[in-house]
């Protein structure tokens, strides 16, 4: 049978600021990707989302970004490739003692916003954060866009890698996400998105926004959940690829096969 992960970025609340719908769209994922305090995230808001990810027996990841609490870790900051190595390996460090309190295993890193586009483009960007990810310890999975750099650098430095896919994105001719200021940046049709993500898990293959037909193996995809819609369309699309024979388990366990 086969497989493939869904994993979403939760626990981005921060103080009394909720942002997401964490508790609805843990139903609809086997991994969880939890702001780690530089561009969402507090203390507590850790702990609780790894105590409810145990709880739904989801898998945890470390989702460090830019220090940008203001934008969200959405804004293109320049850093060097040491900067993003330091804190990075600072940010999975404190959620890993997170996990540890908790009782829960850290599963892999994934870069947030900004930091993960800058990387999956910029191969020093991108050691980086996987040299990070393999000094943290632990065998932790680098996750990051499929068709990216993310690849090479994980390879160069020794780091196990998994390729990440879109279920309400766009694609552009050469695998890289249509920019989120052209309208054709998300698939809103819950239909479409089911169907997109089942050709992807069944044949690696995907429609870009011009219509060609693009390669992009992927092992996870990821689901968000900001909105009422979005949590309905993780349900949806949860539900279409089960329906089509295709089964749900975390990171680690699709890399094993």
């Amino acid at each position: 049978m086969q497989k493939i992960d869904l994993n979403s970025d939760l626990g981005e609340s921060f103080g009394p600021w909720k942002m997401g719908m964490d508790a609805e769209v843990m139903e609809s994922v086997s991994s969880a990707n939890v702001a780690c305090g530089f561009h969402a995230g507090d203390p507590l808001v850790m702990i609780k989302t790894v105590q409810a990810a145990k709880a739904a027996s989801v898998a945890v990841g470390a989702h460090p970004g830019h220090l940008d609490l203001q934008g969200f870790g959405r804004r293109t900051i320049g850093t060097t490739p040491d900067e993003v190595y330091a804190f990075t390996l600072y940010q999975i460090g404190a959620f890993q003692a997170v996990c540890a309190a908790q009782g829960m295993s850290l599963q892999h890193v994934k870069a947030h916003g900004a930091l993960y586009n800058q990387a999956a483009k910029d191969l020093p960007l991108a050691k980086a954060i996987a040299r990070a990810t393999r000094d943290a310890g632990g065998d932790l999975i680098l996750l990051g866009l499929a068709n990216s750099l993310f690849e090479q650098a994980a390879e160069e430095e020794g780091v196990l890698y998994a390729a990440e896919a879109f279920a309400d994105r766009g694609y552009m001719n050469d695998g890289n996400l249509v920019p989120r200021s052209r309208p054709d940046a998300f698939v809103h049709d819950f239909e479409e998105a089911g169907r997109r993500m089942v050709r992807l898990a069944r044949e690696g293959v995907i429609q870009s926004a011009e219509g060609k037909d693009i390669y992009l193996k992927a092992h996870s995809i990821c689901l968000h959940g900001d909105n009422p819609k979005a949590v309905e369309m993780a349900r949806f699309i949860r539900k279409t690829l089960e329906d089509n024979g295709i089964e749900i388990k975390n990171i680690r366990e699709v890399l094993k096969g």
